[in-house]
């Protein structure tokens, strides 16, 4: 091999290499560029990432939140079914009494009707409670009948004192 050729050929090799690291060098570029954008984009879906994450932590709590008070709103639910059956309960027993204490009065109506025919027993001012003691009407209950007869006893004396002393005097 001659020089000449050996020279050409090396300058060949030269030039194909020149020709060759330009087109590496323009898609090494390229592929910085887009290596580039898509690091970008890597740091924008990190960041988008880690936004998601803190909304997931603040869902997260406010689901233990209602979780703690859907436990509460089951535990008043159940305190006041509870307290709901109690009142029923104490309605039927009230209603009972209730029941029980119109047919007394009806029934103390209607002995009063039998006893007394010339009172009006339907008059709303009738009052099956009270009593005629020296001819006023007075409350059984309240020791008011008590009281009218102690007055009347009282009256009683002194009106057989006076008598006495009335009798002294004629004679």
């Amino acid at each position: 091999m001659e020089v000449d050729h050996i020279v050409r050929i090396m300058v060949e090799f030269g030039s194909k290499g020149l020709v060759l690291s330009r087109r590496v060098g323009s898609l090494y570029r390229r592929e910085v560029k887009k290596v580039g954008e898509l690091q970008g984009k890597v740091d924008k879906l990190e960041e988008e990432k880690e936004t998601l994450e803190k909304e997931k932590e603040g869902w997260e709590a406010e689901r233990k939140r209602l979780a703690i008070w859907k436990v509460r709103c089951l535990d008043s639910e159940d305190k006041l079914n509870k307290r709901i059956r109690e009142l029923e309960e104490d309605y039927e027993d009230l209603k009972d009494k209730y029941d029980g204490a119109v047919g007394e009065l009806d029934d103390l109506k209607n002995s009063a009707a039998f006893f007394h025919p010339d009172v009006d027993v339907s008059d709303s001012r009738f009052d099956v409670d009270k009593d005629v003691v020296d001819g006023r009407l007075v409350r059984e209950d309240r020791g008011d009948a008590e009281e009218v007869e102690e007055k009347a006893a009282e009256e009683e004396k002194d009106a057989e004192a006076a008598m006495e002393g009335d009798d002294n005097k004629a004679t």
